[in-house]
């Protein structure tokens, strides 16, 4: 059907950038909103940043002014720069998006995930 697949993660010092990069594929008519959520370990997963398919955008007020989110809706795919990272951004980073597949069809789908960790 519909797959997910995240990238760009990796291990930064404090106050270094990443850019993720998340890439859907499948049986797609359409790609609705698409956002990054992360889990840190011992906490529950937040919603980092969303974007719709129009360009409108929404951040967790923790990365307001220092993550950015962008999509390319030719190739169904949602980015994540992230700048002057700090430890507490270490987590886990999931991809979502809400896809349509038919006229009649549509769903919720997750990515796997990427790590990043931020040492100070």
């Amino acid at each position: 059907q519909v797959q997910l697949v995240e990238s760009g993660g990796g291990v930064v010092q404090s106050g270094g950038s990443l850019r993720l990069s998340c890439a859907a594929s499948g049986s797609i008519f359409k790609v609705n909103a698409m956002g990054w959520y992360r889990q840190a370990p011992g906490k529950e997963r937040e919603l980092v940043a969303g974007i719709t398919s129009g360009g409108s955008t929404n951040y967790a007020d923790s990365v307001k002014g220092r993550f950015t989110i962008s999509r390319d809706n030719a190739k169904n795919t949602v980015y994540l720069q992230m700048n002057s990272l700090k430890p507490e951004d270490t987590a886990l980073y999931s991809c979502n998006a809400d896809v349509i597949l038919t006229t009649y069809y549509a769903n919720n789908y997750w990515g796997k995930g990427t790590l990043v960790t931020v040492s100070s």
